[in-house]
């Protein structure tokens, strides 16, 4: 998956180290095949015209939409659908699943209290991709799940930058921990992402580098 003409520097540094990733995880795993190599997660005050960046999204690439209960939540997420439809790039819901079905999206991402959940999501929707958030607790449930993504791996901004971050090492062990795909999140840039190479993660997830990547 080669980037096409017209993507600055940072945005090839950014796909080509998530690409990697993922490539070296499918060889292992086939539970990591198909998966989107590098996931955009929005959020509200730090990607206000998310959809924007959505549109500049390779190929094969994921949007993590969390409206966190915003009034404008449907019509932001029609926007970033329009954004996303055809140019296969998938679109996920952050746990609302009401709104997820609302603008048609491809999958759910849940908060790691909520991951028990995706049974019945899985039951009722087989062809999403549904992901959970992983702070890195012993045994997470992954029963219904295509993903978990751990973070924050390097110190990184937004809820969790009072959060200690893990490091490539802790990083490392907790994805050795369980035989699950894993996406790095937190504090991921095209500057440090190639230091996750054989970490085991299975791609790359961010808010503030991938909007800077993918402008």
């Amino acid at each position: 998956m080669i980037l096409p003409t017209g993507y600055s520097d940072e945005a090839r540094a950014l796909w080509d180290a998530a690409t990697a990733l993922n490539r070296a995880a499918a060889t292992v795993s086939p539970r990591a095949v198909g998966l989107p190599p590098l996931l955009f997660f929005t959020d509200p005050e730090r990607t206000p015209r998310p959809w924007e960046t959505a549109a500049r999204l390779p190929a094969g690439s994921a949007v993590v939409y969390r409206a966190f209960g915003a009034a404008d939540a449907v019509g932001t997420g029609r926007r970033l659908r329009e954004a996303t439809l055809g140019a296969d790039v998938r679109l996920l819901v952050g746990r609302d699943l009401d709104l997820a079905q609302a603008v048609g999206a491809d999958g759910l991402h849940l908060p790691e209290r909520e991951a028990a959940r995706a049974v019945e999501i899985r039951a009722a929707h087989p062809d999403w991709l549904l992901t959970a958030a992983w702070h890195g607790a012993p045994q997470p449930l992954m029963e219904g799940l295509d993903a978990l993504i751990l973070s924050p791996v390097f110190p990184a901004g937004g809820a969790s930058s009072a959060k200690p971050a893990l490091g490539v090492a802790g990083f490392q062990d907790r994805v050795r921990s369980i035989a699950a795909p894993v996406y790095a999140l937190g504090g991921v840039s095209a500057l440090n992402a190639g230091e996750l190479r054989g970490s085991g993660a299975c791609g790359l997830a961010g808010v503030d580098a991938v909007q800077s990547a993918f402008r």
